[in-house]
């Protein structure tokens, strides 16, 4: 049995909405299909998800939103002429957003996030009414009714445990299961969201509930690559990864698969399979919980931008009990949690997301940590990026990391802090942010050419 979850590219046009529904009907194993809103049908169209921010926006700001619902409602009309279907499905979907449109807007993120989860909640209503059409057994399902329960954290939701044994009970459900990306509900009854991009958690809940075989994340390339091919050209496949590999990668940028997206399958050791939608012949990637490393130490190469780093010093640090512990303890009042935090004997650097770190924020914590710790000297540096290196084969390797340095020292890249976790799957290094791509294809010769 399988769980297939088909992402916003998959599902933007009705050629494509159709292509999906081949790719499930040619194997019978796939019984679960986990929906995206459409997404973009040419480079500079807007996905489905960013018209409904913009209805949300717009009846915040005290407007009507009338011109941005109907823009959403011409995208779903326009899937259901092409796919052959009547004007019953478009008058539910109209009358769904108009009735989310209403909404009390005093809880901003609360509305936001009911808005935003039209898209993928009419996408599967949509598919599901396809399916039947071509005389296909087939339902949509709520996760209200299903049972899908997360925490009350507009935007950035977790799944609460109970939320599986509710789930498993859709076994007991004949047919193909249409399911809808994305949300789910409080235990207050209010539609709450994952982050960006987050149906792939709901498959990946859904197949960890279900006791899925495989975990299908359908998407728009054939496979993960080695580095980024927009900054790499034609970059090596990788056909085999374990789950801390990709956890790595995509934590460090990989936007292939939602970063929390292999939890839920990684505790049942359920393999997630990545395939593409527009040639779903190829091999793809598999994501497993060994492998072998006979391909060299390094699996993969990732960057990202966005961070800063608080770099704190005090003499005779080290002789200070606790002296860690009242640092993040300081960030934890704020609400803020760290990335890496390398340290010495006499300082110590903490390095946080910018966006979760604006200047007011800066201010503040930066005070505390004064008056509170009595440093010799703290201050913060922006404008900093992470080169991540990933590898199961790195832990039986001497030399990876002499390699590394040498790589980016060739590239003119200034290390500023490298961080290695006792695993050994990967190692970061903290750089200018404007040397990260400089730094990826420094690193893709060095162990790929």
């Amino acid at each position: 049995m399988k769980v297939s979850k088909f992402g916003g590219t998959s599902l933007a046009t009705a050629t494509q909405v159709k292509k999906v529904c081949s790719i499930v009907l040619s194997d019978p194993e796939r019984q679960y299909i986990v929906v995206s809103a459409p997404g973009k049908r040419f480079k500079d169209d807007t996905k489905v998800t960013d018209l409904l921010i913009n209805c949300a926006n717009a009846k915040i700001s005290g407007g009507l939103a009338t011109d941005q619902i109907n823009r959403v409602v011409e995208r779903y009309a326009e899937i259901a002429s092409g796919l052959g279907l009547n004007d019953n499905i478009i008058k539910i979907i109209k009358e769904d957003l108009n009735m989310r449109i209403k909404e009390e807007t005093s809880n901003e993120s609360q509305f936001t996030d009911l808005l935003k989860a039209a898209g993928e909640d009419n996408a599967a209503k949509l598919v599901a009414e396809y399916l039947k059409s071509i005389g296909e057994e087939a339902v949509y399902i709520n996760p209200k009714d299903a049972g899908l329960i997360l925490s009350t954290e507009y935007g950035n939701a977790r799944v609460l445990p109970e939320s599986y044994n509710n789930l498993s009970k859709l076994n007991d459900c004949s047919g193909i299961k249409v399911f809808p990306g994305f949300f789910g509900y409080s235990l207050e009854n209010k539609v709450v969201t994952f982050s960006r991009g987050g149906s792939d958690i709901t498959g990946s809940i859904l197949a960890a509930a279900v006791n899925a075989d495989v975990y299908e994340n359908f998407t728009d390339v054939d496979s993960v690559y080695v580095a980024d091919p927009r900054i790499v050209d034609t970059p090596r496949a990788i056909y085999e990864l374990t789950y801390r590999e990709m956890r790595e990668l995509a934590y460090a940028g990989f936007s292939i698969l939602h970063e929390e997206a292999l939890e839920p399958v990684y505790r049942k050791g359920i393999p997630v399979h990545i395939k593409n939608t527009n040639n779903a012949s190829s091999n793809g990637t598999k994501i497993v919980t060994e492998r072998k490393t006979a391909n060299g130490p390094v699996a993969g190469i990732a960057a990202e931008r966005g961070f800063c780093s608080i770099n704190v010093s005090k003499y005779m640090m080290n002789r200070e009990i606790g002296f860690g512990r009242k640092v993040l303890h300081i960030l934890e009042d704020e609400g803020i949690s760290f990335e890496h935090m390398p340290s010495g004997i006499d300082n110590i650097s903490i390095m946080l997301r910018e966006t979760k770190f604006d200047k007011q924020t800066e201010e503040r914590v930066l005070r505390k940590i004064r008056e509170e710790l009595n440093v010799d000297s703290v201050d913060v540096q922006r404008g900093l990026g992470i080169v991540v290196v990933v590898g199961e084969g790195m832990s039986q390797t001497i030399g990876v990391a002499a390699r590394v340095t040498v790589a980016l020292a060739g590239a003119n890249v200034n290390i500023e802090m490298m961080n290695q976790g006792s695993s050994e799957v990967s190692m970061i290094f903290g750089i200018n942010s404007e040397d990260s791509e400089k730094a990826v294809r420094a690193l893709y010769k060095e162990f790929f050419n």
